[in-house]
């Protein structure tokens, strides 16, 4: 290969190099902790439909107003730069005749799937705009999966079990995260400037924030719900 060739390329990579590091030393982070009020009582009579099969014997009920069922996400503007989102397809496993996570995150594009691990049939379906789909019925052990296109929140239900329910949450970019049991959380590889950002919780009202990123140094954010 030729000296110049070479040289042309060398150079090239390391421009490319440099833009890499130039990204990530121009990425931000945003840190907080959220907090919500008292969980709502239980729902006993949660029945959204008549449901058309008997159930296991001891049902689950998963519990309503975790601080860790909030999510916090990026809706604009949008960035190059990696989010903090974990890798992997998530996925809404049916468990103990509940959804297991109650609430599953996926960016726009992103598939989910829906594992079933009960003795029993079940039925994964949603008639919410973002995404509508019936999976059908499925036996333990099989597992089908969905993906959603459309930024939005998307409710699950089991169509043999009618207190069976999760959310799937559609998010614009992989720019979210999910708050530990102690409310903290932290979003990163934000660009400087201002962006905006939302904070979804199922059991509670969302809320927006304008949130000026800085161009070195991280910016904090506290949620109340």
């Amino acid at each position: 290969m030729p000296d110049a060739t070479q040289d042309a390329m060398r150079t090239s990579l390391t421009l490319a190099l440099l833009l890499v590091l130039a990204a990530t030393a121009q990425s931000g982070e945003l840190r907080g902790r959220v907090t919500v009020p008292p969980a709502p009582a239980a729902d006993v009579h949660f029945k959204p439909y008549a449901g058309r099969a008997s159930s296991l014997p001891a049902p689950e009920r998963p519990p309503r107003g975790l601080v860790t069922d909030a999510v916090i996400y990026v809706e604009s503007p949008a960035t190059e730069a990696p989010g903090s989102a974990p890798p992997g397809r998530p996925r809404l496993a049916q468990r103990g005749q509940a959804f297991e996570p109650r609430v599953v995150v996926v960016p726009v594009g992103g598939t989910v799937d829906f594992p079933n691990l009960d003795p029993i049939y079940h039925n994964v379906f949603s008639v919410s705009p973002p995404r509508r789909f019936d999976l059908g019925k499925y036996p333990r052990g099989h597992s089908r999966s969905i993906q959603f296109s459309k930024v939005g929140q998307v409710n699950v239900f089991c169509d043999i079990h009618s207190d069976m329910a999760a959310f799937v949450l559609v998010v614009p970019n992989d720019h979210w995260a999910r708050p530990a049991a102690d409310g903290g959380f932290a979003v990163s590889g934000l660009s400087p400037g201002r962006c905006r950002v939302r904070a979804w919780h199922p059991d509670f009202a969302a809320r927006e924030f304008e949130v000026d990123v800085p161009a070195t140094g991280d910016v904090t954010l506290d949620v109340g719900f």
